[in-house]
């Protein structure tokens, strides 16, 4: 079970209509917000790619400007995950090994990736 924190963003004007959308959820738990218009809720899946489907339900809520995962919580997937990691060479070899900071190359943030496909691929691991 994977259980994630995510933010909800709105406009002040919208907060109790986008709160009352979310309590109505089946996708989230509501917890609280601030009268800004962030809004806290978790969300609970059997693995990656159902937290991604619950996210998309929350994002298309109307007035909701963004919906960002902040932590997550896995009870037996990491230790399955961390296994197939150690056993296979999908890691770089310069992640197992002692390396400056200065020495990591940065290539691209995660905002523009294939995520529903990368879950996809995770959760079959």
């Amino acid at each position: 079970m994977n259980i994630s924190s995510i933010v909800v963003q709105t406009r002040p004007e919208y907060i109790d209509e986008v709160v009352e959308s979310l309590k109505k959820c089946e996708a989230c738990e509501y917890h609280l917000h601030d009268e800004v218009g962030r809004i806290i809720v978790t969300i609970e899946g059997n693995g990656v790619q159902e937290e991604l489907e619950k996210l998309r339900v929350i994002e298309n809520i109307p007035h909701v400007a963004s919906a960002d995962m902040q932590m997550a919580y896995s009870e037996d997937e990491l230790d399955e995950h961390m296994e197939v990691l150690e056993d296979s060479d999908i890691v770089p070899k310069m992640l197992n090994e002692d390396i400056a900071v200065e020495d990591i190359v940065y290539r691209g943030d995660l905002k523009r990736k294939n995520l529903e496909g990368f879950a996809k691929e995770f959760d079959k691991r």
